[in-house]
């Protein structure tokens, strides 16, 4: 049978995945799919299974279930499947000793969509000249070199891990920015985790969050707003609105309650106060609640 990724069809496609270290499930029954064209955020706190995750996607850990990546299987068809993925971890991790030009070579060598004369175009009009060495640039240039690196990659699924770790928020923005506007178009799929869930709202298509190892929300970022609802509950309606069952529920100053429904009739939950669209973050504290205890 031919397991080629058709058009349309979803990017990743995981199926009760499992995978424990020791005591630990980081992987419980991991069921999504990310769709082609997309930018998805595969977000949660630290140790929820965000990593693993991607791993089994890269094929660097066994795992039990069923996963397919462009139509093939990452335990069996590693080797293949690594000519249509980029896989970028922390930007800061490029050694200092190396070269710019060194950079560059060596990319070249392990990828083969590497299109070296267009990682060369990026860095026009830039400080990075061939022979600066990374402990020499600021870290601005580092994300300038680490873009063009990328970018030059035709791969067909790009694997962002806590890409910006350690960088300034002005890095962070700057490094989603180029991306966006330089990289991703409709025959491209990213995916990328994180905990910053601010930093990346703006640029996502798709979300999911991770908790214990299960993706507990699965969701286009475009059809939040329809489906979740946060209201400054009036005083007097407090229990009329806990009837309601909201996810979530928090006190404010001066005895003012914020509650969170999903999927509740609109029309009610405007008899309880003031409405507003939640926030990627706020939607991310409610479901993960307890994680961080």
């Amino acid at each position: 049978m031919n397991t080629e990724i058709r058009n349309g069809s979803p990017v990743v496609v995981a199926r009760g995945l499992r995978k424990a270290y020791k005591n630990k499930l980081a992987l419980d029954d991991t069921r999504f799919e990310v769709p082609l064209g997309r930018i998805v955020g595969l977000i949660g706190p630290n140790g929820a299974g965000k990593t693993t995750a991607l791993k089994a996607i890269l094929g660097l850990v066994p795992f039990e279930g069923d996963l397919k990546v462009l139509g093939k299987d990452p335990r069996t068809q590693r080797d293949e499947l690594m000519n249509d993925i980029c896989f970028i971890a922390d930007v800061a991790v490029l050694p200092r000793w190396m070269k710019v030009k060194e950079a560059i070579a060596f990319v070249a060598g392990v990828h083969p969509r590497f299109d070296e004369a267009k990682c060369r175009r990026f860095l026009e009009g830039t400080q990075l000249k061939p022979d600066l060495r990374v402990r020499e640039m600021s870290k601005g240039m580092i994300v300038q070199l680490h873009l063009a690196l990328v970018m030059a990659i035709d791969a067909r699924l790009l694997v962002l891990d806590e890409p910006t770790l350690g960088l300034d928020i002005l890095y962070r923005k700057q490094f989603y920015q180029r991306l966006l506007e330089d990289y991703f178009d409709e025959e491209k799929t990213i995916l990328v985790t994180t905990h910053q869930v601010e930093e990346i709202e703006h640029i996502l298509t798709d979300v999911m969050f991770i908790r214990d190892g299960r993706i507990v929300l699965d969701a286009p970022m475009d059809t939040l707003g329809e489906r979740y609802t946060e209201v400054l509950v009036n005083t007097d309606r407090v229990e009329a609105a806990r009837a309601l069952k909201p996810v979530d529920e928090r006190a404010l100053p001066f005895g003012k309650t914020v509650m969170l429904f999903d999927g509740a009739d609109a029309a009610r939950l405007g008899e309880l106060g003031e409405t507003r669209t939640p926030g990627l973050a706020d939607l991310f504290v409610a479901t993960m609640k307890g994680t961080y205890a």
